[in-house]
């Protein structure tokens, strides 16, 4: 299944305590359920005020849906088109 990156730009999100992420994390997991197993959360990055999502999902469609259900916003979805790390140097 492709992965994707979501960018959410949520000013002060580098704040919220580990309450508020684990909330944000209940209703992120309690969409995906209620989706089907047509996308899987895999994790997040939280900066000052941006959290980039990493996503595997048939397309950008039900990712959108997500974050409109969930109430969150999704204002950069990218495709991965590879991954590399410091092994792909070898």
């Amino acid at each position: 299944m492709p992965h994707y990156v979501i960018e959410r730009e949520m000013p002060g999100v580098g704040k919220l305590g580990p309450t508020d992420l684990k909330s944000a994390s209940q209703t992120s997991c309690s969409v995906i359920r209620d989706l089907g197993q047509d996308i899987q959360w895999v994790h997040s990055y939280v900066t000052d005020n941006k959290i980039y999502c990493i996503y595997r999902a048939p397309d950008e469609d039900i990712i959108r849906e997500h974050a409109q259900r969930g109430g969150f916003p999704a204002n950069k979805i990218s495709l991965v088109r590879n991954m590399i790390d410091p092994t792909t140097a070898e």
